[in-house]
């Protein structure tokens, strides 16, 4: 089983990503630079957060025309498990792997602290190893994490329960005070249709081992591991 970590200029996530999966997890993982325009021997891939290409223009906007983005598209479409986080969760909106687009945070300002999400959906390929409703704590560090799309888009999700995360409070309380930047029901990670292609704003790879005060972001990598394993990867 082989992970790979997708590296854009401005990313500043991906060895915290790297870290976790080939020292935490113990899973070969490797560096997969932006010029390249392959992608082979990956069983799944990680798009990092960061500020790739500055974020000029818009996030994500100019990273979706990176060369190694239409091998992305392809190992997505082919059924290959790829997790955008927060930088990453932009570039798959970009790139149209995932339906919707990123605001400004309502309050125009940088968020950086722990939040806390809702396990929406059990049983998917970054779930597995979650209950349905379970709280778990997570940091964001973003400007532009408000997440929206049109209604017919979130009816959909919603009927083919492809939102995974939302934000709420430290008991499972749903409410606009817990919502830290303006996303659309409170939105905080989705999934395709296939189910196989994740984007969240929060980073669960800040929070994957003890020794950085808490290990909730663990069990979404863990379930990936074991989705792959089940399927002889």
């Amino acid at each position: 089983m082989k992970f790979g970590v997708v590296v854009f200029p401005g990313s500043n996530c991906d060895a915290d990503c790297h870290h976790v999966m080939q020292n935490v997890m113990g899973i070969d993982t490797e560096y997969i630079w932006h010029r390249q325009s392959k992608i082979n021997g990956f069983d799944a891939l990680i798009l990092p957060g960061g500020f790739s290409y500055g974020d000029y223009l818009r996030t994500g906007a100019i990273a979706r025309f990176s060369p190694i983005m239409p091998a992305v598209i392809e190992f997505a479409r082919s059924g290959g498990l790829v997790i955008g986080i927060c930088n990453g969760f932009q570039i798959l909106l970009e790139a149209g792997l995932l339906p919707g687009a990123m605001l400004r945070n309502k309050s125009l300002k940088f968020i950086c602290k722990p939040v806390h999400l809702k396990v929406r959906q059990s049983g998917t390929p970054f779930t597995n190893k979650l209950q349905k409703d379970q709280v778990i704590q997570i940091p964001i560090a973003h400007g532009e994490g408000n997440y929206f799309c049109d209604s017919a888009t979130l009816e959909e999700m919603q009927k083919e329960e492809r939102i995974l995360f939302t934000y709420c409070g430290s008991q499972g309380e749903d409410g606009e005070e817990y919502n830290p930047n303006g996303s659309l029901a409170d939105i905080a990670g989705i999934i395709n249709k296939e189910g196989n292609v994740l984007g969240m704003m929060p980073h669960p790879e800040r929070c994957s081992e003890p020794l950085l005060g808490s290990a909730d972001g663990y069990n979404i990598f863990a379930s990936m591991i074991d989705w792959l394993k089940e399927a002889g990867r």
